[in-house]
């Protein structure tokens, strides 16, 4: 674990003129991991972009965190779903030929 692959939560909160208090709030709701390193809570860096997604939907949109969640959670299914769309169309064209 090196210290240059995480960012600070002060860091990403100052950069983005919010609260830490949401990311603590995103981290007690599963949404995201934290990790301590030197006494300071960090992200990884390739978690960044979520987070600023996170950031973008409770700014713009005035979304809770509760209802990120649920946003997350449908943005996966439908990513599972796409996935087995492509799936099931690459076998049915083994059949076309």
């Amino acid at each position: 674990m090196k210290i240059t692959d995480y960012i600070t939560v002060t860091q990403l909160c100052t950069s983005h003129e919010i609260d830490t208090s949401f990311v603590s709030s995103l981290h007690d709701m599963g949404l995201i991991q934290l990790a301590r390193i030197e006494d300071h809570q960090c992200i990884h860096k390739e978690a960044v972009h979520e987070v600023e997604r996170m950031i973008r939907l409770h700014r713009d949109l005035d979304v809770n965190p509760e209802g990120i969640d649920v946003i997350f959670n449908l943005l996966e299914k439908v990513e599972t779903l796409h996935e087995e769309l492509n799936s099931l169309r690459n076998r049915l064209k083994l059949y076309e030929s």
